[in-house]
């Protein structure tokens, strides 16, 4: 198996005794150099020459930071997502669709030990009673795991990269997801304190452009975040992060997003931010909304027309009737952002206002990205008035 720094692979060596390195050169504090792994083998009589020192340094490394032959792909700045399906067959998507990659994994056995290992270090345990893990780990990786019977391939890995970096409006405009006109339109909506949702399907940028619309918020505001998983990362002065536990292996100790919603009220929050709508919190979500709290989070959905119907659908899971659902996001929500993955690239696709007529939620277009062009829709009149906005250069 070649090394993780792509040079020649330390196997070669007997993996008793690469064990035994491992161990001695884990069990000291500070940088694995290959100096160390050098030193460490030659205790054992052996003879490390100095490409497979490196070699064995990069490997021991890698696994230190969990991702063993993966933390290439995960080291380029441009990777969001990587998916492993099975021991042959590995995906990586940079931005601008999924890709091919070449690594090499071994077998299903050493797949499955670095899965087993990925999901030890978060705290969870990746066997046949839990067949399904979803953890997050040190450095911004949140990693989901499937093994057989379960999955027919062979061990399946999903892993999401969390970028410390944080994007301006501008650079994101230069990027491709919007034109440089939606500009002002989007700082308003943050200034005016409109609640919003940012819908969309799973690696379209929703948390990406959640977390660079929460930076624009006025430092004095202070913003609490709840999330199943931490994602989000505003450039704010003050944010206070709340995150979902899971059960332990019998089951207890789970706090779930709608208890920390309920949580989050009693921390005077000047705005209410849920990472991801997906359950029965959203009652808890727009009943803050609807008693004076600010707000905004995501939701996945097809289009910003079909947000109606996931509402809908979360809020049966909280015991709501359509009648009340509809009555508390009509009144809670005033806008949703719809982002699309296209073969350009990440889109910021529509923004529509939120209505409700005859009884019925529904989404009323203001803008659609049509192209690079911006077109008003029977909804952005009133999206205008509501924002302040006079006179946006469309272009």
């Amino acid at each position: 198996m070649p090394a993780p720094g792509g040079g020649p692979a330390p196997q070669s060596m007997d993996p008793r005794i690469l064990d035994s390195v491992r161990r001695d050169v884990l069990r000291e504090k500070g940088p694995v150099t290959s100096q160390r792994v050098a030193a460490a083998v030659n205790s054992t009589g052996r003879f490390l020459g100095p490409a497979m020192a490196l070699a064995a340094a990069e490997s021991i490394n890698a696994e230190l930071r969990g991702l063993g032959p993966l933390q290439p792909l995960a080291d380029d700045p441009g990777t969001t997502d990587i998916f492993v399906n099975g021991p042959e067959e590995v995906w990586v998507d940079r931005g601008a669709g999924l890709s091919r990659a070449e690594v090499a994994l071994g077998g299903e056995e050493q797949l499955r030990a670095l899965a087993q290992r990925l999901v030890a270090s978060g705290g969870r345990r990746l066997d046949d009673g839990n067949p399904c893990v979803d953890v997050r780990l040190p450095g911004g990786y949140r990693v989901h795991a499937v093994i057989p019977p379960l999955s027919t391939r062979g061990t399946l890995l999903s892993l999401r990269i969390r970028r410390s970096r944080r994007f301006s409006l501008e650079e994101m405009a230069s990027a491709g997801m919007f034109p440089t006109a939606l500009i002002p339109v989007l700082r308003s909506l943050v200034s005016q304190r409109l609640n919003f949702l940012i819908s969309g399907a799973t690696g379209s940028g929703k948390t990406t452009l959640l977390s660079t619309l929460l930076g624009l918020v006025d430092p004095l505001e202070r913003l609490v975040l709840v999330e199943d998983a931490a994602e989000l990362d505003p450039g704010h002065v003050h944010v206070v992060g709340l995150e979902a536990r899971h059960g332990n292996t019998e089951g207890r100790g789970v706090v779930d997003l709608r208890e920390l919603v309920r949580q989050s009220l009693r921390m005077r929050p000047d705005r209410l931010v849920v990472g991801e709508c997906r359950g029965s919190e959203v009652r808890e979500l727009l009943t803050a909304l609807n008693t004076g709290h600010s707000g905004a989070g995501t939701i996945h959905a097809n289009s910003a027309a079909d947000v109606p119907a996931r509402l809908e659908a979360l809020g049966a899971l909280a015991g709501m009737s359509t009648d009340a659902v509809t009555a508390q996001a009509a009144s809670a929500l005033d806008a949703v952002l719809h982002v699309a993955r296209t073969p350009d690239g990440r889109r910021l696709s529509e923004i529509s206002m939120v209505d409700a007529r005859q009884g019925r939620l529904r989404m009323a277009g203001a803008l659609h990205l049509v192209g690079n062009r911006l077109d008003p829709g029977p909804a952005w009149d009133g999206l205008q008035r509501r924002l302040g906005l006079d006179g946006v250069p469309w272009s």
